[in-house]
Parts: C-alpha cells; sequence; structure tokens
C-alpha cells in the first residue's frame, strides 16, 4: 500500500501539524506502508513572496520531519520541486480538465474569502496536487475532512484522462480520512492555525514555550472558585497529553477550587516540553547539519524521479507525445 501526503513550508511546525497530521502520518510508517512524504514548495509560491523565508521553512519543515519520527530508511522523503515530471503530469492533466471543476474548490474560495490576490496557480492549485497524487501510483492519501475534496479531484481528473486515451494510464487513489483528536485549539481558542498566529510551536525553547503557553486565553474566575474544565483551553490542549487518570485528575481539581489556570498551564508547559524534548534535540542537530538533511532530500528526491518517470511514460505513450532525450 503507498501512501502519499505532502505539506507546505509556509510556517513554523506547531500542536496543530502535529496531532491533527504529523503522528497519524508517523504511525502509517510504523505499520510498513510505502509512504511518500514531500514538501511542497512549488505550491507554497502561490502566496509566498519572501525567497529567503521559503529557504528557512523549507529547511526548518525538512529538519522537523525527521525529528519528529519520518525515517528516509522506511519512507521517500523529498521537495517537491525535485521531481520536475510533477509539473509535467500537471499540464497533460489540464488538458482534460473543465474550468468549472476548478471553480467549485473549497481551498480556492477560501482563499478569496480571505482576501488572497486570485492567480492562475492559486486557481490550479488542485491540477497540480492531482499530479502530486497521481504521478507516484498513490493507493491512499491522507488528508482532513477538509482535503478530502482535492482527492475526489485527482481521482475525477485520472478518470478524465483515462476515458481520454482509451486506457488505465493513471491510478485511481482513495482518501484515507485521518481522524484527529478533535480540532487542536490556538492561544485563542480558535483552531490552532498559522493563519490566525495563535499557534504553539514544537522547535522552540522550554521558557519559550513557557511564555508561549501563557498567552493562552482563559476566563477571570478567581483562583479559588471551581472552573468548567470543558470550557478551558489549556484543559483541551491537555487532552492531548494525558492519559484518562491523569485527565480526570486535573478535571477534578478544576471543579473543586483552589486550582488556577496558572496552574494548568504550568502542566501543559511540562507536558509539552517532556512530549518533544528528544524530538528538539534531534532537530537542533538537523539544523546545525543542514547538509544531512540536504543529502537526505536529494535521496529522496531521486526515488521519486524514478517512480515518476515511469509514470510519465505511460502517459506520454498513451497519448501520443514523442520525446527525443
Amino acid at each position: 500500500m503507498r501512501v502519499l501526503s505532502g505539506i507546505q513550508p509556509s510556517g513554523r511546525l506547531h500542536l496543530g501539524n502535529y496531532f491533527g497530521a504529523i503522528r497519524q502520518f508517523i504511525e502509517l510508517q510504523r505499520q510498513g506502508a510505502e509512504c511518500f512524504y514531500f514538501l511542497a514548495n512549488l505550491h507554497s509560491l502561490t502566496t509566498m513572496r519572501d525567497a529567503e523565508k521559503l529557504r528557512e521553512l523549507s529547511l526548518h519543515l525538512a529538519a522537523g520531519y525527521l525529528a519528529l519520527g519520518v525515517d528516509p530508511t522506511k519512507s521517500v522523503f523529498f521537495l517537491q520541486s525535485d521531481v520536475p515530471q510533477v509539473n509535467e503530469l500537471g499540464w497533460f492533466l489540464n488538458t482534460v480538465c473543465p474550468v468549472s471543476l476548478m471553480q467549485k474548490a473549497h481551498a480556492y474560495k477560501d482563499k478569496l474569502a480571505k482576501g488572497f490576490s486570485p492567480n492562475m496557480a492559486l486557481f490550479d492549485y488542485p491540477v497540480l496536487m492531482a499530479a502530486d497524487i497521481l504521478i507516484y501510483d498513490s493507493d491512499l492519501v491522507p488528508v482532513g475532512q477538509d482535503q478530502k475534496q482535492h482527492v475526489e479531484m485527482a481521482r475525477d481528473l485520472a478518470m478524465k484522462f483515462n476515458l481520454a486515451w482509451n486506457g488505465e494510464v493513471l491510478k485511481l487513489p482513495d482518501a484515507h480520512i485521518v481522524e484527529s483528536v478533535a480540532i487542536v485549539p490556538g492561544l485563542d481558542g480558535q483552531k490552532m492555525s498559522k493563519s490566525y498566529n495563535n499557534t504553539i510551536e514544537i522547535f522552540q525553547t522550554e521558557k519559550q514555550t513557557k511564555k508561549n503557553v501563557g498567552q493562552i486565553v482563559t476566563d477571570s474566575t478567581p483562583l479559588e472558585e471551581p472552573k468548567n474544565p470543558e470550557k478551558c483551553n489549556v484543559f483541551a490542549l491537555l487532552r492531548l497529553f494525558l492519559d484518562e487518570d491523569e485527565l480526570a485528575e486535573v478535571a477534578a481539581s478544576y471543579r473543586a477550587g483552589g486550582y488556577g489556570y496558572g496552574h494548568a498551564k504550568a502542566r501543559l508547559t511540562d507536558c509539552i516540553n517532556a512530549r518533544f524534548a528528544d524530538a528538539r534535540k534531534k532537530y537542533d542537530e538537523l539544523i546545525a547539519s543542514p547538509d544531512t538533511v540536504r543529502d537526505i532530500l536529494r535521496e529522496g528526491g531521486r526515488k521519486a524521479r524514478d517512480i515518476a518517470e515511469k509514470t510519465m511514460q505511460r502517459v506520454r505513450a498513451a497519448s501520443g507525445i514523442i520525446t527525443t532525450y
């Protein structure tokens, strides 16, 4: 079973990234799936206009994924830009893609609603994503419910291409809906997202984590008064780290009174620092040795290109495109 997933280098890794997706990706790798994980740096160009920041975030993301458990001896880990065949397949898919299909894309509508300036790359984003998926003959694509439409579009475009050229040229993938632990709340109680500037970063110092956690919004209930844990952003984050008995103990303290939000924040800070201590150490080592990270990505790119080229040979042959190189 071949699994494919990508993430844009558009921000620093935070708790929402880990509990919402990365943890599940690592589990699929552990279960023995043939995993292809890539950094979608070409996709980031739809909105990114800072070359140095893109380079820095790409290295951060690569080091972060490796530190958190992506094993390049078990998974193919690479840069999207190291596989030029993806752009080539994107063009072939564009030739069978109705404009109306792109106009239905939720992500495009969402970006417009947030004030992003529409450009063709943003409009055509689902086609390049379909190429990312289809070029590796992916079986499963782990996505959240909000991204399921992109996998459905990839299937639709594969069927249209196969129908146009009278053959089973492209393999149809299935969406693997990642069951998150529910929405990971940010500092303000909204979904944790770099777009809202409300994240708790994974790869920061213990002191920075304490300061970050201290910014979580709570109500003004006095220390001595009972509190409702179910309405507390700090408690919602503690759910991600504590087992049932520990969580019940904290909940009882909330309801008994005499347990302040400062106590809960201190507990959460300890949990975060303990959970990611080893990953932070490995991350620091990788960031200090960027050539090691680049070598891993380079080897992953080589493996990905070999498979992508086999797909493109089928695509070119089916559609009558002749190459002389």
